[in-house]
Protein backbone atom coordinates (compact mmCIF):
# COMPACT_ATOMS: atom_id res chain seq x y z
CA UNK A 1 0.00 0.00 0.00
CA UNK A 2 1.09 3.76 -1.12
CA UNK A 3 2.32 6.21 1.77
CA UNK A 4 -0.93 8.19 0.33
CA UNK A 5 -3.43 4.85 0.65
CA UNK A 6 -1.93 4.64 4.03
CA UNK A 7 -2.34 8.54 4.90
CA UNK A 8 -5.85 8.40 4.40
CA UNK A 9 -6.76 5.16 6.10
CA UNK A 10 -5.03 6.80 9.04
CA UNK A 11 -7.30 10.25 8.21
CA UNK A 12 -10.39 8.16 7.68
CA UNK A 13 -9.69 6.34 11.14
CA UNK A 14 -8.57 9.41 13.06
CA UNK A 15 -11.77 10.74 12.01
CA UNK A 16 -14.11 8.14 12.95
CA UNK A 17 -12.57 7.51 16.36
CA UNK A 18 -13.11 11.61 16.75
CA UNK A 19 -17.10 11.03 15.46
CA UNK A 20 -17.02 7.94 18.25
CA UNK A 21 -15.68 10.21 21.16
CA UNK A 22 -17.65 13.11 20.38
CA UNK A 23 -20.96 11.04 20.67
CA UNK A 24 -19.93 9.18 23.88
CA UNK A 25 -18.96 12.42 25.09
CA UNK A 26 -22.70 13.76 23.83
CA UNK A 27 -23.71 10.58 25.86
CA UNK A 28 -22.07 11.30 28.90
CA UNK A 29 -23.22 14.67 29.62
CA UNK A 30 -27.26 13.24 28.72
CA UNK A 31 -26.91 10.73 30.98
CA UNK A 32 -25.07 12.78 33.78
CA UNK A 33 -27.88 15.67 33.22
CA UNK A 34 -30.28 13.00 33.56
CA UNK A 35 -28.77 11.17 36.85
CA UNK A 36 -29.18 14.80 38.54
CA UNK A 37 -32.75 15.65 36.98
CA UNK A 38 -34.27 12.06 37.75
CA UNK A 39 -35.07 9.77 40.98
CA UNK A 40 -37.82 9.61 43.75
CA UNK A 41 -37.97 13.25 43.39
CA UNK A 42 -38.08 14.70 40.05
CA UNK A 43 -35.95 17.88 39.60
CA UNK A 44 -36.24 20.71 36.59
CA UNK A 45 -33.75 21.39 34.33
CA UNK A 46 -33.94 25.38 36.00
CA UNK A 47 -33.38 23.79 39.38
CA UNK A 48 -30.34 21.56 38.52
CA UNK A 49 -28.91 24.30 37.19
CA UNK A 50 -29.66 26.34 40.02
CA UNK A 51 -28.30 23.73 42.59
CA UNK A 52 -25.02 23.52 40.23
CA UNK A 53 -24.90 27.20 39.79
CA UNK A 54 -26.14 28.82 43.28
CA UNK A 55 -25.52 32.68 41.75
CA UNK A 56 -27.61 31.57 38.49
CA UNK A 57 -30.99 33.03 38.61
CA UNK A 58 -33.33 34.79 41.23
CA UNK A 59 -34.78 33.75 44.47
CA UNK A 60 -37.16 31.77 43.09
CA UNK A 61 -34.72 29.04 41.77
CA UNK A 62 -32.00 29.54 44.99
CA UNK A 63 -30.22 26.33 45.91
CA UNK A 64 -31.42 26.79 49.86
CA UNK A 65 -34.73 24.24 48.50
CA UNK A 66 -34.54 21.04 49.09
CA UNK A 67 -34.46 19.77 45.61
CA UNK A 68 -31.05 22.04 45.31
CA UNK A 69 -29.44 20.32 48.19
CA UNK A 70 -30.82 16.80 46.89
CA UNK A 71 -28.62 17.60 43.52
CA UNK A 72 -26.04 18.78 44.86
CA UNK A 73 -25.16 16.37 48.70
CA UNK A 74 -26.80 13.09 47.13
CA UNK A 75 -27.23 13.08 43.29
CA UNK A 76 -23.79 15.03 41.92
CA UNK A 77 -21.38 12.71 43.94
CA UNK A 78 -23.22 9.73 43.16
CA UNK A 79 -23.09 11.00 39.72
CA UNK A 80 -19.41 11.55 39.43
CA UNK A 81 -18.64 8.05 41.40
CA UNK A 82 -20.76 6.18 38.85
CA UNK A 83 -18.67 7.89 36.03
CA UNK A 84 -15.31 7.16 37.66
CA UNK A 85 -16.15 4.11 38.34
CA UNK A 86 -17.06 2.76 35.38
CA UNK A 87 -14.37 4.40 33.79
CA UNK A 88 -11.72 3.32 35.84
CA UNK A 89 -12.94 -0.71 35.38
CA UNK A 90 -12.98 -0.56 31.32
CA UNK A 91 -9.39 0.83 31.63
CA UNK A 92 -8.40 -1.62 33.55
CA UNK A 93 -10.43 -4.02 31.87
CA UNK A 94 -8.76 -2.97 28.11
CA UNK A 95 -5.32 -2.54 29.82
CA UNK A 96 -5.68 -6.23 31.31
CA UNK A 97 -7.03 -7.73 27.64
CA UNK A 98 -3.77 -6.43 25.54
CA UNK A 99 -1.27 -6.99 28.30
CA UNK A 100 -2.14 -10.69 28.56
CA UNK A 101 -3.72 -10.97 25.24
CA UNK A 102 -6.82 -12.67 26.48
CA UNK A 103 -10.32 -11.06 25.70
CA UNK A 104 -11.74 -12.62 29.12
CA UNK A 105 -9.26 -10.85 31.26
CA UNK A 106 -11.05 -7.88 33.40
CA UNK A 107 -10.26 -6.66 37.20
CA UNK A 108 -13.52 -8.70 38.21
CA UNK A 109 -12.56 -12.39 36.70
CA UNK A 110 -8.69 -12.38 37.42
CA UNK A 111 -9.80 -11.80 41.20
CA UNK A 112 -8.62 -8.54 41.10
CA UNK A 113 -11.59 -7.19 42.53
CA UNK A 114 -12.11 -9.62 45.17
CA UNK A 115 -8.15 -8.70 46.28
CA UNK A 116 -8.82 -4.80 46.66
CA UNK A 117 -12.27 -5.89 48.30
CA UNK A 118 -11.26 -8.17 50.89
CA UNK A 119 -8.22 -5.87 51.59
CA UNK A 120 -10.85 -3.06 52.00
CA UNK A 121 -13.06 -4.60 53.89
CA UNK A 122 -10.26 -5.60 56.43
CA UNK A 123 -9.38 -2.54 56.96
CA UNK A 124 -13.20 -1.02 56.97
CA UNK A 125 -13.96 -3.54 59.94
CA UNK A 126 -10.59 -2.18 61.76
CA UNK A 127 -12.29 1.14 61.59
CA UNK A 128 -9.18 2.60 59.52
CA UNK A 129 -9.24 6.37 58.34
CA UNK A 130 -10.67 6.19 54.23
CA UNK A 131 -6.61 6.55 52.93
CA UNK A 132 -6.18 3.82 54.71
CA UNK A 133 -9.32 1.60 52.93
CA UNK A 134 -8.16 3.17 49.59
CA UNK A 135 -4.29 1.75 50.24
CA UNK A 136 -5.23 -0.87 51.01
CA UNK A 137 -7.34 -1.90 48.43
CA UNK A 138 -4.45 -0.68 46.35
CA UNK A 139 -2.38 -3.54 48.19
CA UNK A 140 -4.91 -6.53 47.24
CA UNK A 141 -5.31 -5.46 43.63
CA UNK A 142 -1.65 -5.87 43.11
CA UNK A 143 -1.26 -8.38 45.17
CA UNK A 144 -4.29 -10.33 42.65
CA UNK A 145 -2.29 -9.42 39.90
CA UNK A 146 0.62 -10.39 41.12
CA UNK A 147 -0.61 -13.67 42.12
CA UNK A 148 -2.23 -14.81 38.99
CA UNK A 149 0.31 -13.89 36.59
CA UNK A 150 3.14 -15.62 38.97
CA UNK A 151 0.98 -18.78 39.26
CA UNK A 152 -0.02 -18.78 35.38
CA UNK A 153 2.90 -17.26 33.67
CA UNK A 154 6.22 -17.97 35.14
CA UNK A 155 7.92 -17.02 32.47
CA UNK A 156 6.32 -13.55 31.69
CA UNK A 157 9.31 -11.57 32.62
CA UNK A 158 11.57 -13.43 30.12
CA UNK A 159 11.54 -14.31 26.66
CA UNK A 160 8.32 -15.29 24.40
CA UNK A 161 5.31 -16.11 26.81
CA UNK A 162 3.89 -18.95 25.93
CA UNK A 163 0.14 -19.95 25.30
CA UNK A 164 -1.04 -20.24 28.71
CA UNK A 165 -4.65 -18.70 28.49
CA UNK A 166 -6.44 -21.84 29.68
CA UNK A 167 -4.12 -21.93 32.60
CA UNK A 168 -4.52 -18.43 33.01
CA UNK A 169 -7.90 -18.49 33.33
CA UNK A 170 -8.11 -21.52 35.45
CA UNK A 171 -5.84 -19.40 37.81
CA UNK A 172 -7.83 -15.79 38.03
CA UNK A 173 -10.91 -18.06 38.71
CA UNK A 174 -9.34 -19.96 41.22
CA UNK A 175 -7.61 -16.56 42.98
CA UNK A 176 -11.19 -14.88 42.81
CA UNK A 177 -13.05 -17.81 44.29
CA UNK A 178 -10.32 -17.54 47.04
CA UNK A 179 -10.77 -14.08 47.81
CA UNK A 180 -14.29 -14.77 47.47
CA UNK A 181 -14.39 -17.32 50.72
CA UNK A 182 -12.16 -14.88 52.39
CA UNK A 183 -15.01 -12.23 51.73
CA UNK A 184 -17.54 -14.43 53.30
CA UNK A 185 -15.09 -15.13 56.33
CA UNK A 186 -15.00 -11.76 56.91
CA UNK A 187 -18.55 -10.51 56.55
CA UNK A 188 -19.32 -13.71 59.57
CA UNK A 189 -17.17 -12.04 62.40
CA UNK A 190 -17.75 -8.73 60.86
CA UNK A 191 -20.31 -6.36 63.44
CA UNK A 192 -23.62 -6.45 62.80
CA UNK A 193 -24.28 -2.79 62.79
CA UNK A 194 -22.16 -2.40 59.56
CA UNK A 195 -23.01 -6.17 58.04
CA UNK A 196 -25.81 -4.53 55.72
CA UNK A 197 -23.96 -1.76 54.42
CA UNK A 198 -20.82 -4.30 53.96
CA UNK A 199 -23.32 -6.49 51.70
CA UNK A 200 -24.73 -3.65 49.62
CA UNK A 201 -21.31 -2.08 49.16
CA UNK A 202 -20.01 -5.76 47.40
CA UNK A 203 -22.99 -5.99 45.16
CA UNK A 204 -22.12 -2.53 43.79
CA UNK A 205 -23.06 0.67 45.84
CA UNK A 206 -22.47 4.47 44.96
CA UNK A 207 -25.14 5.64 47.87
CA UNK A 208 -21.65 6.19 49.85
CA UNK A 209 -19.82 7.97 46.93
CA UNK A 210 -19.91 11.44 48.80
CA UNK A 211 -16.40 11.67 48.24
CA UNK A 212 -15.99 10.43 44.23
CA UNK A 213 -12.61 12.69 44.10
CA UNK A 214 -10.41 9.74 44.87
CA UNK A 215 -11.53 7.60 42.52
CA UNK A 216 -11.69 10.98 39.21
CA UNK A 217 -7.98 12.00 40.35
CA UNK A 218 -7.28 7.94 39.95
CA UNK A 219 -8.92 8.42 36.63
CA UNK A 220 -7.14 11.52 35.50
CA UNK A 221 -3.55 9.70 36.89
CA UNK A 222 -3.87 7.09 35.05
CA UNK A 223 -4.86 8.09 31.60
CA UNK A 224 -1.85 10.74 31.69
CA UNK A 225 0.06 7.44 32.88
CA UNK A 226 -1.05 4.95 29.76
CA UNK A 227 -2.11 6.76 26.87
CA UNK A 228 1.79 8.29 26.12
CA UNK A 229 2.70 4.96 25.89
CA UNK A 230 -0.23 3.09 23.76
CA UNK A 231 1.66 3.18 20.79
CA UNK A 232 3.73 0.59 22.89
CA UNK A 233 0.91 -1.44 23.42
CA UNK A 234 -0.17 -1.52 20.04
CA UNK A 235 3.43 -3.03 19.61
CA UNK A 236 3.14 -5.53 22.14
CA UNK A 237 0.11 -6.91 20.74
CA UNK A 238 2.30 -8.53 18.33
CA UNK A 239 4.01 -10.53 21.65
CA UNK A 240 7.34 -9.53 22.98
CA UNK A 241 9.87 -10.48 20.46
CA UNK A 242 8.45 -7.87 18.02
CA UNK A 243 7.96 -5.84 20.50
CA UNK A 244 12.06 -6.39 21.50
CA UNK A 245 12.73 -5.78 18.09
CA UNK A 246 11.01 -2.22 17.89
CA UNK A 247 12.90 -1.21 20.58
CA UNK A 248 10.40 -1.39 23.34
CA UNK A 249 10.96 -1.84 26.84
CA UNK A 250 8.71 -4.85 27.38
CA UNK A 251 9.61 -5.22 31.84
CA UNK A 252 9.33 -1.24 32.41
CA UNK A 253 5.85 -1.46 30.23
CA UNK A 254 4.08 -4.34 31.69
CA UNK A 255 5.27 -3.19 34.84
CA UNK A 256 3.50 1.00 33.99
CA UNK A 257 0.43 -1.31 32.77
CA UNK A 258 0.33 -3.22 36.35
CA UNK A 259 0.68 -0.45 38.53
CA UNK A 260 -2.38 1.79 36.41
CA UNK A 261 -4.85 -1.67 36.80
CA UNK A 262 -4.27 -2.02 39.93
CA UNK A 263 -4.91 1.60 40.52
CA UNK A 264 -7.67 1.71 38.99
CA UNK A 265 -9.25 -1.66 40.34
CA UNK A 266 -8.51 -0.48 43.68
CA UNK A 267 -9.94 3.12 43.26
CA UNK A 268 -13.54 2.02 41.56
CA UNK A 269 -14.13 -1.01 44.53
CA UNK A 270 -13.27 1.33 47.04
CA UNK A 271 -15.76 3.99 46.10
CA UNK A 272 -18.71 1.53 44.25
CA UNK A 273 -17.76 -1.79 45.87
CA UNK A 274 -17.34 -4.72 43.12
CA UNK A 275 -19.24 -3.71 40.19
CA UNK A 276 -18.91 -6.85 37.66
CA UNK A 277 -19.14 -7.11 33.85
CA UNK A 278 -17.67 -3.22 32.95
CA UNK A 279 -14.44 -4.30 31.88
CA UNK A 280 -15.53 -7.35 30.34
CA UNK A 281 -18.51 -5.82 27.58
CA UNK A 282 -17.17 -2.19 27.47
CA UNK A 283 -13.51 -2.94 25.74
CA UNK A 284 -15.47 -5.58 23.62
CA UNK A 285 -17.87 -3.24 22.06
CA UNK A 286 -15.97 -0.91 21.25
CA UNK A 287 -14.03 -2.92 19.73
CA UNK A 288 -16.18 -3.82 17.00
CA UNK A 289 -15.96 0.08 16.19
CA UNK A 290 -12.34 0.75 16.98
CA UNK A 291 -10.51 -2.61 16.35
CA UNK A 292 -7.87 -3.22 18.63
CA UNK A 293 -5.82 0.44 18.34
CA UNK A 294 -5.26 1.37 22.08
CA UNK A 295 -4.62 4.91 21.08
CA UNK A 296 -7.99 5.10 20.34
CA UNK A 297 -10.05 2.59 22.22
CA UNK A 298 -8.18 3.54 25.84
CA UNK A 299 -10.19 6.84 26.25
CA UNK A 300 -12.95 5.50 24.25
CA UNK A 301 -13.37 3.03 27.14
CA UNK A 302 -12.95 5.32 30.40
CA UNK A 303 -16.16 7.14 28.17
CA UNK A 304 -18.17 4.32 27.69
CA UNK A 305 -17.24 2.71 30.47
CA UNK A 306 -18.51 6.08 32.48
CA UNK A 307 -21.42 6.07 30.71
CA UNK A 308 -22.41 2.44 31.31
CA UNK A 309 -22.00 3.14 35.22
CA UNK A 310 -24.25 5.76 35.52
CA UNK A 311 -26.82 4.58 33.13
CA UNK A 312 -26.75 1.29 35.70
CA UNK A 313 -27.35 3.86 38.78
CA UNK A 314 -29.72 5.64 36.95
CA UNK A 315 -32.08 2.42 36.45
CA UNK A 316 -31.07 1.21 40.19
CA UNK A 317 -32.23 4.27 41.63
CA UNK A 318 -35.51 4.66 39.28
CA UNK A 319 -36.68 1.39 38.63
CA UNK A 320 -38.20 0.43 42.08
CA UNK A 321 -37.96 4.12 43.62
CA UNK A 322 -38.43 5.19 46.26
CA UNK A 323 -36.03 1.88 46.51
CA UNK A 324 -32.89 1.03 45.22
CA UNK A 325 -30.89 -1.83 43.85
CA UNK A 326 -27.33 -2.48 43.83
CA UNK A 327 -25.61 -0.89 40.40
CA UNK A 328 -23.96 -4.03 40.29
CA UNK A 329 -26.81 -6.04 40.13
CA UNK A 330 -27.70 -3.84 36.85
CA UNK A 331 -24.67 -3.77 35.07
CA UNK A 332 -24.42 -8.08 35.52
CA UNK A 333 -28.03 -8.29 34.11
CA UNK A 334 -27.04 -6.84 31.14
CA UNK A 335 -23.71 -7.32 30.53
CA UNK A 336 -24.56 -11.17 30.79
CA UNK A 337 -27.10 -11.00 27.27
CA UNK A 338 -24.84 -8.31 25.91
CA UNK A 339 -21.43 -10.55 26.01
CA UNK A 340 -23.25 -13.59 24.80
CA UNK A 341 -24.84 -11.83 21.99
CA UNK A 342 -21.39 -10.56 20.92
CA UNK A 343 -19.76 -14.45 21.11
CA UNK A 344 -22.53 -15.53 18.79
CA UNK A 345 -22.10 -12.41 16.27
CA UNK A 346 -18.54 -13.25 16.47
CA UNK A 347 -19.08 -17.17 15.73
CA UNK A 348 -20.80 -16.05 13.00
Amino acid sequence: MSRLALRTVAGMTAKRAATIWLVLGVLAVVVFVASLMLGSVPVSPLRVLAALLPWHGSSALASTDLAGEIVRSLRLPRALAGFACGALLAVAGALLQVLLRNPLAEPYVLGVSGGAASFALVAMIAGCAWWIVDASAFAGALLSILLVLGLARHDLWRGEPQDTSPRLLLTGVVIAAGWGAVITLLLSVAPESRLRGMLFWLTGDLNGGGTPWVALVAVLIGLVAIVPVTPQLNVLLRGDAAAHALGVTVMRLRLRVYLVASLAAAAAVTTGGTIGFVGLVVPHMLRLCFGNDQRMLLPAAALAGGVAVMGADLVARTVIAPAQLPVGVITALTGVPVFLWMLLRRRR
